[in-house]
């Protein structure tokens, strides 16, 4: 298997992983906390990257997976958007921590 296929792989499932482990926190903490935790923005326009990311990963993710990860293109971008993915989530589970946990 080539490289781009291995990396792919495992970049897909950290993520996947973090993804898990990042959600056990917020269900153990104080649910009263997080049901005043609320979104207000200025513009409707800013959810519109996080939508764009996620689409791109869950395309590239099944791109792959059914091509069995034989296309090193697609292998990574799907690498190259699964971690600006990850980024993202750890700044917004960062924030979410620090206003739910954090006293």
């Amino acid at each position: 298997m080539k490289a781009s296929g291995i990396i792919a792989k495992a970049v897909t499932r950290l993520f996947l992983l973090a993804l898990i482990l990042a959600v056990v926190p917020l269900f153990q903490a104080d649910s009263s906390k997080l049901q005043h935790l609320y979104l207000v923005t200025s513009s409707k326009w800013l959810f519109i990257f996080p939508i764009i990311l996620i689409g791109g990963f869950v395309y590239f993710f099944v791109r792959c997976t059914i091509k069995k990860y034989t296309e090193p293109d697609s292998n990574w971008l799907l690498v190259l958007n699964t971690l600006i993915l990850m980024a993202y989530c750890a700044t917004l589970f960062a924030r979410v921590y620090q206003l739910t946990m954090a006293h």
